[in-house]
């Protein structure tokens, strides 16, 4: 595990397939990208751009970032995990039906989807809909913003 000392700025750098600490706190990181032709020019996998496993109060939470379905989450299903927070916004990420195929994968207990509300506006309610009705590997918990 790579201990990381936070400089005066607060920034460090990470990169995928790594575990670090920081001040005590534990995390790994875990490849983002894209597979599908029309996006790989928004999430390179060439960009090492990484989602998040953090290790919080001994329950595991795993933060997918940007991506789409990537080969590396069936590995997640042995780390048991709590939470997966999912992008399901079918833009510059997994649309709906594929969040579910990686959602039930990786079978969290809970599975938060994310970042698909601006990107589904007007339709949100029925995405989330049809989120809860394709996962049945997991527990679906939508999270509403405050306004």
């Amino acid at each position: 595990m790579e201990q990381i000392d936070i400089s005066q700025d607060r920034k460090t750098s990470v990169v995928p397939n790594q575990n670090y600490e920081v001040k005590g706190f534990s995390f790994s990181t875990i490849p983002a990208y894209n597979t599908h032709a029309e996006k790989l020019k928004f999430h390179p996998k060439t960009n090492n751009w990484v989602g998040y496993i953090f290790d919080l109060n001994g329950k595991k939470v795993y933060h997918a970032g940007d991506t789409d379905f990537i080969p590396e989450m069936k590995n997640l299903a042995n780390l048991n995990l709590d939470i997966a927070m999912l992008p399901i916004g079918g833009v510059y990420t997994m649309g709906v039906k594929e969040a579910a195929d990686a959602a039930n994968a990786i079978g969290a207990k809970i599975t938060i989807p994310m970042h698909y509300k601006v990107m589904n506006e007007g339709k949100h309610i029925q995405v989330e809909e049809e989120f809860k009705k394709l996962v049945t590997n997991s527990n679906v918990v939508v999270l509403e913003e405050l306004t």
